[in-house]
């Protein structure tokens, strides 16, 4: 099961799982989810969609009540239902980011919670939950959804811990930013990032399939300088890294 696959990222990786054999449940919050089960239908495994707001407790409860109807085990669950708000935190509006809290973090402590309870009396079971590079530094002009990714990265690394020997595991993928329409979504397209050069959507869903099965603790999604970036931000002060995204960020007149 796929959170968040109408399109970009969490359609890549349904079609990885869909190359593989995996039969998908997927949810979106538009009508492009009914579009997105026709492609992955089209590699040759049954896709099985449901629109639903993510923002929602209902919508998430909605998803996973869905899927449990299919009555069939979950081999593996990716969480990746997200989205990024741009803009400098004194002019953003407080519903907005409440929003994105309540998709980014409470989405994914919830799904997870079905999810879990769900593997662990089969004995197996993997989760991918999709952070971002926006965890490991601060993120100012974005200065909430950063945050947001940083609890998506130690939750997957708490939850790993936890399940270890249970035959569940759990991996987190790290993207750079990417080719798909989130920084257009967030209102970024005229920041240094949104209209900068991005990471190969089809490359980052192959690293972050592969890895989950791998049980790899976490992947870094994108090319060689990106993955140098996520080494490099191990060590560099956090007021240097504040000040470089915000370059990066700040949205242009």
């Amino acid at each position: 099961m796929i959170t968040g696959a109408s399109s970009g990222l969490g359609l890549e990786l349904a079609k990885q799982f869909a190359h593989n054999g995996y039969d998908i449940a997927i949810s979106g919050s538009s009508d492009r989810i009914f579009e997105a089960a026709t492609i992955i239908r089209d590699l040759g495994v049954e896709a099985y969609p449901h629109k639903a707001d993510a923002a929602k407790y209902d919508g998430v409860e909605d998803f996973w009540n869905f899927v449990s109807e299919l009555n069939r085990p979950i081999e593996a669950a990716v969480l990746n239902v997200g989205i990024g708000l741009g803009g400098a935190f004194a002019e953003t509006d407080l519903e907005d980011e409440l929003r994105l809290i309540s998709i980014n973090i409470s989405g994914t402590v919830h799904m997870a919670k079905r999810v879990v309870k769900h593997m662990l009396p089969n004995g197996r079971g993997k989760i991918l939950i999709v952070s971002s590079i926006s965890a490991t530094q601060p993120t100012p002009y974005e200065t909430v959804y950063g945050p947001s990714k940083a609890f998506g990265f130690s939750f997957a690394e708490s939850l790993r811990e936890e399940l270890r020997g249970t035959g569940v595991t759990v991996t987190a993928l790290l993207p750079g930013a990417t080719d798909t329409n989130f920084h257009s979504n967030a209102g970024m397209d005229s920041s240094e990032i949104g209209s900068s050069e991005k990471n190969d959507k089809v490359l980052v869903a192959k690293q972050g399939y592969e890895a989950l099965m791998s049980d790899e603790d976490h992947v870094i999604g994108g090319d060689e300088e990106t993955k140098q970036k996520a080494i490099e931000n191990r060590t560099t002060p956090e007021t240097v890294k504040a000040a470089r995204h915000a370059k990066q960020a700040r949205l242009q007149d």
